[in-house]
């Protein structure tokens, strides 16, 4: 089996670097013997800095590389020298991207757009030379400050893919069909469950050269939200759509039962995914003759109408047949009316703190490690690390230059 290109979880080790250390140096030279103290400032030590880029689409660039490190500070020289300073490292990810504590779980940051910059790890500060603390009453002051040390950590990079309208359905629910049939987006299409196994972006026109993005991902099943099937992968790239639609065939047995449980395992999942405006899409509906639809229609609205506590917004309902072409311009109508309604704006829903990322629940943090053929421990190259912190420890102030 080919190895996907889609990357979207990848574990990275990231180390910023340590201040340069400042120097302690009198001047002393011929002609001058008493010259006073000259030594110079550390540099600062480079930082980890991660940059949004809309032209990657997955994490795949950063899948080996395991190690990321910025360079240290230089130490300070004699003649008020200033050490050298360390190169920033930038770690271009596609938008979307959240970044959590590999060790702990914790949430980190992430970043939502093109040009977005987000400090993960910041450079030590360099030491300042014992220029800088002369006084007139301490005139050879005979120390220096060291540099700050440097900071690490073990990240998980996770991407939640940025779309207008997140699909979810069933396994065969006829998802990747509908994306195939309103954009070019090609996802692979075949008569068994589980088809999809990443997810895909398709762009959807619409009147007057306007357009929206679509997500596809793999089928949810009932448990999704405990780790059966393929859901808990892939739920996460819902989360920051601004809008829902549920794919249900028009084949089975209880439409609104169907419904409720792909609701469950959002609820689930995160319970903020319930505040998104949803759209009820009723696919295959070249099974159903015209009276059966509108019977079907009638009941789940009156079932939707009991339920209206649970959700704030009415949920439009429409019978689509992708293969037979029918009811997808009115999909497509009704999609944009949602999108652009009021209480329901693109940028409101994308916004930097509209998203409340939940650290991750320890219990299950390791098995979802393992899932991703990811090592639990930390990494692997720990002797290098120790000798960093052996030159962070070293304080000692530099000895007088004679």
């Amino acid at each position: 089996m080919a190895e996907s290109n889609f990357v979207d979880y990848v574990k990275i080790y990231c180390r910023s670097g340590k201040g340069g250390r400042g120097s302690m140096h009198l001047r002393h030279v011929k002609y001058n013997p008493n010259g006073g103290p000259d030594g110079g400032d550390g540099g600062k030590g480079g930082s980890i800095i991660l940059r949004g880029n809309h032209n990657y689409w997955t994490l795949l660039h950063l899948r080996y590389q395991r190690h990321i490190k910025a360079e240290h500070g230089g130490n300070g020289g004699k003649d008020k020298c200033h050490g050298t300073d360390g190169k920033d490292v930038y770690i271009d990810v596609p938008c979307g991207t959240v970044v959590y504590n590999a060790e702990t779980g914790k949430y980190v940051c992430d970043v939502t757009y093109d040009g977005q910059e987000v400090v993960l790890l910041k450079g030590g500060r360099g030491g300042l030379g014992n220029y800088q603390f002369r006084t007139a009453t301490n005139q050879a002051p005979r120390y220096a400050q060291p540099g700050e040390p440097m900071q690490e950590m073990t990240v998980i990079m996770e991407l939640k893919l940025l779309a207008d309208v997140g699909l979810v359905g069933f396994p065969n629910a006829g998802k990747s069909t509908l994306v195939s049939a309103l954009s070019n987006a090609r996802p692979k299409i075949a008569n068994y469950p589980f088809t999809t196994m990443e997810p895909s972006l398709g762009i959807v026109g619409y009147h007057d050269n306007k357009s929206f993005v679509m997500a596809d991902i793999p089928g949810i099943i009932e448990g999704a939200s405990e780790g059966k099937g393929l859901g808990l992968r892939f739920l996460r790239h819902i989360e920051r759509n601004s809008l829902l639609l549920f794919m249900v065939p028009g084949d089975t047995d209880d439409i609104y039962k169907e419904y409720n449980i792909l609701l469950n395992e959002l609820r689930q999942f995160n319970p903020e995914m319930l505040d998104k405006h949803r759209v009820l899409a009723v696919t295959k509906c070249d099974l159903l003759d015209e009276e059966l639809m509108e019977m079907l229609r009638h009941d789940l609205e009156a079932k939707f109408q009991q339920d209206e506590g649970d959700h704030q917004h009415p949920v439009p309902i429409v019978f689509i047949s992708a293969v037979a072409q029918t009811g997808l311009n009115e999909l497509k109508d009704v999609l944009w009316q949602e999108l652009n309604s009021e209480s329901n704006k693109l940028q409101t829903i994308t916004a930097e703190d509209s998203l409340v990322h939940r650290d991750k629940e320890m219990s299950l943090f390791a098995r979802e490690l393992m899932d991703e053929g990811e090592n639990v421990d930390i990494p692997d190259d720990d002797e290098e690390v120790e000798d960093d912190f052996e030159i962070l420890d070293d304080y000692e102030i530099e000895d007088f230059d004679e």
